[in-house]
């Protein structure tokens, strides 16, 4: 048994040290992907590149490589040159790309080894990873010893199989996968809350930088003005090393700035004393469980105790957020999607009448009703008679919000601290009853303030609910200013101690890199 009970740092370590080679990782890492197929967690699996990526990256190491070795997993709405990028949609089903997105690339650089290609909702629309053409993906801790044993079977139903939960979206392929140990960090994209939810859900630490600190260059668009490459790590410490090698002026996204985020690992806050935390009155949405609001509460207190300056503050105009961020969205979605016509990539119709006709089926057949719902709805937003009454609204309202959190950190608070999500996941056939838009409306509105201010945000993984599933609270930053955020967050990951999974699937793997660990770190 090489890398013994899994402490931090206990990764990296054990690869310096020659006690497990990065073949030898990734090769654990592929077995249990197969063993847990039934998650639906991954569309591809590049079993044979990430074989020769772990073997190339034996001699990046010695080169310095920040995450040498370290089987990574990716969205599949990042381009990765030969492998597919499907969106998880017929209309890319089949496409292959050319080119490396920039946070990809970067990865690659620093020594990761590429596993394979996230499930997701299709273009990223929806926040259940339920609408994807390959399938829905199932929440690991569905399977969990601490689920099955707080889960009550539903009646009149012999398949236990019908009361797995979901992940939450639209990054639930890559939360699965780091849930479930299969890979030890993955990507994902976040345009309203899309990495952080399903990080909720599945119970790992899920960060939303800052707009225009990540490239974009490579990620295929949903809302240009909000959509930011996520991170998803199983500490909070990993987050910070991903985050310090994708990070940097990108030519190609003329949005990236230069920052001096340092590639190091963060510091042990030790006294909060001298930290203000802003408890906004606004984020006790309706739908707020009594469950999470009363976890909320605990962590405010948590905070005090340590010293902290605990304060109410408000954003006057956030309950105006989610109707605007719906407009601007939709608005994005419908120029954004026009790219696809049938006529330079992806899906093509047989249909051969007329161009315009071979163009209408192509979509038609290309997208989901998801898809093709937020195309009429943002076409309609742009409509000259609506421009103005809608579109131009909603970037006023988005100022006003975005000035709000100015404000709030302009008074001394230094981190805000809100609920994640409203509830825990909820089980996959409740989930289906109500349609995309309404559900993500409910799931989206603690999380998209934040993009559409453009702050960086993180899921820390908290508690597990009374059904034995996990539950997070969501920490916001200033501007740029990750280094404060990811620090206490740290620092309140370590006063929680958010219990390991305990999945059947990873004990069969006698694998102590997987085993009684808390967030098998590579940082």
């Amino acid at each position: 048994a090489a890398l013994k009970d899994g402490l931090r740092s206990q990764v990296s370590a054990a690869l310096k040290e020659g006690r497990v080679t990065p073949t030898e990782l990734c090769q654990r890492c592929l077995a249990l992907i197969k063993s847990t197929k039934f998650l639906n967690a991954y569309i591809t699996v590049a079993e044979e590149t990430a074989l020769k990526q772990a073997e190339e990256s034996e001699e990046r190491y010695k080169r310095g490589m920040l995450v040498y070795g370290i089987p990574i997993a990716v969205k599949d709405k990042k381009n990765a040159a030969g492998i597919e990028t499907t969106c998880a949609s017929n209309m890319l089903k089949g496409y292959i790309s050319p080119y490396n997105a920039t946070v990809v690339q970067k990865l690659l650089d620093h020594g990761a080894v590429l596993l394979g290609k996230t499930n997701l909702d299709e273009f990223a629309m929806g926040s259940g990873s339920t609408d994807g053409v390959f399938g829905p993906v199932r929440n690991p801790w569905s399977y969990s010893k601490q689920y099955k044993e707080k889960s009550v079977p539903k009646c009149h139903s012999e398949d236990e199989e019908s009361n797995w939960v979901i992940t939450g979206g639209s990054s639930g392929g890559s939360a699965a996968a780091v849930s479930s140990f299969t890979c030890f960090a993955a990507l994902g994209s976040d345009t309203g809350g899309s990495t952080r939810n399903p990080a909720a859900h599945c119970g790992v630490v899920g960060l939303k930088p800052t707009y225009g600190l990540i490239s974009r260059h490579g990620l295929i668009p949903l809302v240009n003005s909000m959509d930011v490459p996520g991170i998803l790590t199983r500490c909070v410490d990993d987050a910070a090393v991903l985050l310090g090698s994708l990070k940097k002026h990108d030519p190609k996204d003329s949005t990236t700035i230069q920052d001096d985020f340092k590639k190091k690992k963060l510091p042990n806050l030790t006294d909060v004393s001298k930290l203000s935390i802003g408890i906004p009155k606004e984020y006790h949405a309706p739908g707020l469980s009594s469950e999470i609001l009363a976890l909320w509460s605990k962590a405010a207190d948590l905070f005090r105790n340590a010293g902290a300056k605990v304060v109410e503050v408000s954003l006057p105009h956030t309950p105006y957020s989610i109707v605007c961020y719906h407009v601007l969205c939709t608005a994005e979605v419908a120029s954004n999607m026009a790219r696809f016509d049938g006529l330079e990539y992806g899906h093509r119709s047989d249909t051969k009448d007329s161009t315009e006709s071979m163009y209408a089926a192509t979509r038609r057949e290309g997208f989901n009703d998801v898809v093709r719902g937020r195309i009429l709805s943002g076409n309609y937003f742009l409509l000259k008679q609506n421009y103005e009454k809608y579109f131009v609204k909603a970037q006023k309202v988005r100022r006003l919000i975005a000035n709000d959190f100015v404000k709030v950190f302009r008074s001394g608070v230094d981190i805000l601290l809100t609920p994640t999500t409203l509830s825990d996941a909820a089980p996959y056939t409740e989930f289906i009853q109500e349609d995309n838009r309404t559900r993500s409306a409910q799931d989206d509105i603690l999380t998209q303030a934040a993009n559409m201010a453009g702050l960086p945000a993180i899921n820390v993984p908290t508690a597990l609910s009374e059904r034995g599933l996990p539950v997070g609270l969501q920490f916001i930053g200033r501007s740029f200013q990750e280094k404060q955020l990811l620090t206490v967050a740290k620092w309140f990951e370590k006063q929680v101690q958010f219990p390991v999974i305990q999945l059947e699937e990873v004990k069969r793997h006698d694998n102590a890199v997987f085993q009684h660990q808390k967030s098998a770190s590579f940082s």
